[in-house]
């Protein structure tokens, strides 16, 4: 397995070979996905905040309590051979690879593919490709930190993308694509913050750089055909055209 180092000086080549269009014309996506579903933090992870209550502005057929992005500022006491995770929540432009990079990180335990950031409760995947319900595509990573730290993790999402691109990534334009990082806790905000600051600071870009730095709220778990959508087909980036 490669290290964090190693996989830095391979992500910026992979950036040119992500992008993936919306809607109907992504390859491979089904005509009528059903609605996305909320997941419940493992019993692993660190205990959540209690989710702010959103918007109902498009009412779905069964709304569901969504699940919120886990808090890792207060630990559990790990019993022996339980491993206490944390989570950490990066918009990054289409999820598809992204998912697939993070997953094979050493110290990541899983990753799920989602929307974040919006106000309607339950989005399905037409509902955030018009975007107008402010949802961003998200990648929720769990990671061990003991193994992997949730600063590693920040270098690997700006290395992963053009952080300078503003509501898109390569040809995939919209809210939906836009850059952020939602974070759990004040620790995560400033290392958040930090690298940001940091980038900018580098000169590494001509222009500034336009990540978003939120906190989380809820986290709507993506339909099942797009999780691991990459790794089930034995593809390493998004399938050209469409």
């Amino acid at each position: 397995m490669k290290s964090i180092k190693e996989l830095l000086l391979v992500v910026p080549a992979l950036v040119a070979l992500s992008a993936c269009s919306c809607g109907p014309g992504r390859s491979g996506v089904p005509a009528a996905p059903s609605s996305a579903t909320q997941s419940t933090p493992g019993t692993t992870t660190t205990t959540p905040n209690a989710p702010s209550a959103p918007t109902a502005m498009s009412a779905p057929s069964t709304p569901a309590v969504p699940s919120s992005m886990p808090n890792p500022s207060s630990k559990p006491s790990a019993e022996p051979g339980v491993v206490v995770t944390e989570s950490a929540v990066f918009g990054l432009g289409c999820f598809w690879s992204p998912e697939l990079r993070f997953s094979k990180l050493p110290g990541v335990v899983s990753t799920d593919v989602g929307y974040a950031g919006g106000s309607v409760l339950n989005p399905t995947y037409e509902q955030v490709c018009t975007g107008r319900t402010g949802h961003a595509e998200v990648v929720r990573v769990t990671f061990d930190p003991s193994k992997v730290s949730y600063a590693e993790l920040v270098e690997i999402f700006f290395a992963s993308h053009d952080p300078t691109q503003v509501n898109r990534q390569g040809p995939d334009v919209g809210p939906q694509y836009r850059s952020v990082i939602f974070y759990a806790n004040e620790a995560q905000k400033g290392i958040a913050e930090g690298a940001k600051a940091k980038l900018e600071a580098s000169g590494a870009y001509k222009r500034p750089i336009a990540t978003e730095i939120k906190p989380g709220g809820e986290f709507y778990k993506a339909e099942e055909y797009h999780q691991d959508y990459l790794k089930k087909r034995g593809l390493d980036t998004c399938p050209s055209g469409g």
